[in-house]
């Protein structure tokens, strides 16, 4: 079974696929905590699997990883070596990718927007735009002939929501649900409106803008956050919440042996 590795900087999500197969068995979602240990994180993974039946070290026939925090992907290359004796496919330069990435410079160009990438384009004609509701929010434009073009970032909602609250002194933390109305009626209310209204509407111009570039792209949203605020986006027509996942897989493939 092949074990996928999406490493975030809130959070690591996990995923397990049967061999040769697109059939997502299961995943989790673990906190990224940069000190963990590789045996640290070996028995967490070991309790998670073991939830399936699938045991750590006999099961296992290799690792998929994409990471934007550098000790947690060490931590997991020495997890591999030792309890799977095997080296994982990690998405960084010299990675078979199958998509040519058109960046000024690619190895700015985070891991997990190169697994959204192919992720997208295994399951979506081009041109793509794909919008991935994380610790940022990022949009990215994939052209017609399936090149990976570049995109746009932003301060994901939980980062501009934490932002606000520190900065000022009388909004407290409210809880993220549908707001009644685009005129918030109290404090709360108006929080809440801005936050997903207000996101929602800034994915649907920054798409308009891209789509002028790409011509009618298909739109596709993923990341841990998608679920909250996709609703609100006029222009999101697919939804596909572990897109990354599925992208490590595809690149595992293509780098098997």
């Amino acid at each position: 079974m092949l074990l996928a590795l999406d490493v975030g900087n809130t959070e690591i999500v996990v995923g397990l696929f049967a061999d040769g197969s697109s059939e997502l068995v299961d995943h989790w979602r673990l906190s990224c905590d940069p000190e963990r240990t590789s045996d640290e994180l070996a028995l967490v993974l070991a309790q998670l699997l073991a939830l399936r039946g699938v045991r750590l070290a006999e099961d296992l026939s290799g690792v998929a990883m994409c990471s934007g925090v550098p000790k947690v992907a060490t931590a997991i290359r020495a997890l591999a070596a030792r309890y799977l004796g095997v080296a994982p496919v990690v998405i960084e330069p010299g990675t078979r990718t199958g998509v040519p990435v058109l960046y000024e410079n690619p190895r700015e160009v985070g891991a997990d927007r190169i697994a959204n990438a192919v992720g997208a384009l295994d399951r979506f004609e081009p041109p793509i735009v794909v919008v991935d509701f994380g610790t940022a929010t990022t949009l990215d434009a994939i052209s017609a002939r399936g090149e990976y073009l570049g995109g746009a970032i932003v301060p994901g909602v939980v980062v501009a929501l934490d932002a606000l609250y520190e900065r000022a002194a009388l909004l407290r933390r409210v809880e993220l649900v549908e707001p009644r109305h685009a005129i918030g009626r109290s404090t709360e209310q108006s929080i809440q409106s801005g936050a997903l209204f207000g996101t929602a509407a800034l994915v649907d111009g920054m798409v308009e803008r891209m789509a002028a570039e790409l011509h009618d792209p298909t739109v596709v949203a993923t990341g841990g956050l998608s679920a909250l605020v996709r609703p609100y986006c006029r222009r999101i027509e697919h939804h596909e919440p572990l897109l990354t996942l599925h992208g490590l897989r595809v690149v595992f493939e293509r780098n098997r042996g």
